[in-house]
């Protein structure tokens, strides 16, 4: 295997705290050809480059980004030309893909259905978790100006969702509207609740250090919470009969939406 001499710089990156910081500096470092590898720690804000010449270009690149980015350390390494594939990296963000537009498309029937905000507002998370692994899939091979256009309509198609969502809660709370039905809304995020739960056991199972997929199980890791949250307000619905546990809950789902889609709109840029 051929031996190759490389730089590897690490920064400390201090707003990087979720895996939408992540896609944003993975976009905005997409055509570096000097760069071979990324390598994120979100849960140290560090970011590890493997790149050929000097960092300049990279820390001037994070520095546009105004994630308090600086340099930690910069050592010279010796690296192996990859051999391998990622088959089964692949083929797990295909399925969570696969199980989160399946449960986005369950959870926003059954929150008109059953007049649900919570139910509402947490499809559209689900739907903010298929952008993330969607994209994670595409930036594999494919040109930036289509990873960027997929972010920009993506970003603006989630805005757009959250907005409405806000509207609704506004009239619905201060309209004479009817409570939401609390079985179904505990019911669904259940089965939601599940869903993460088998979407983080197959990223834990296949035990990768890869970005992408670590940023993938704090992802999912956030959404248990939020299902959880949808439960809770479901039973406080069934025990006060009031719909504003439900209206409570929507908004603080909508609101989490929102800030991920201005972070993905930032990517179109």
């Amino acid at each position: 295997m051929q031996i190759i001499v490389m730089e590897k710089t690490s920064f400390k990156i201090e707003k990087m705290d979720c895996p939408s910081e992540e896609q944003i500096i993975r976009m905005k470092l997409a055509d570096l050809e000097s760069i071979r590898s990324l390598e994120f720690d979100i849960s140290k804000r560090m970011l590890h480059v493997i790149h050929s010449g000097t960092n300049e270009i990279i820390f001037k690149r994070l520095e546009e980004l105004k994630f308090n980015a600086s340099i930690f350390s910069s050592i010279t390494i010796k690296e192996t030309e990859p051999s391998g594939d990622r088959l089964q990296e692949r083929k797990i963000l295909r399925i969570v893909l696969a199980i989160n537009l399946s449960f986005f498309a369950i959870e926003m029937i059954s929150g008109i259905v059953s007049w649900s905000m919570g139910l509402l507002a947490d499809s559209l998370d689900m739907l903010a978790d298929a952008v993330v692994y969607g994209m994670a899939l595409v930036a594999v091979g494919g040109s930036v100006s289509k990873k960027k256009n997929i972010a920009k309509y993506a970003g603006l198609f989630q805005m757009i969702l959250a907005t409405l969502g806000f509207i609704e809660v506004f009239r619905r709370f201060f309209g004479f509207e009817r409570i939401p039905e609390f079985h179904t809304m505990i019911f669904v995020s259940a089965g939601a609740l599940i869903a993460n739960g088998i979407c983080l056991f197959l990223l834990q199972k296949s035990k990768s250090k890869e970005a992408h997929i670590q940023a993938s199980m704090i992802f999912t890791s956030n959404d248990v919470i939020i299902n959880a949250g949808v439960i809770i307000a479901g039973i406080i619905v069934y025990l006060s009969d009031s719909n504003l546990p439900d209206l409570i809950i929507g908004t603080l789902v909508f609101g989490i939406v929102m800030r991920g889609a201005v972070r993905i709109l930032r990517l179109s840029k």
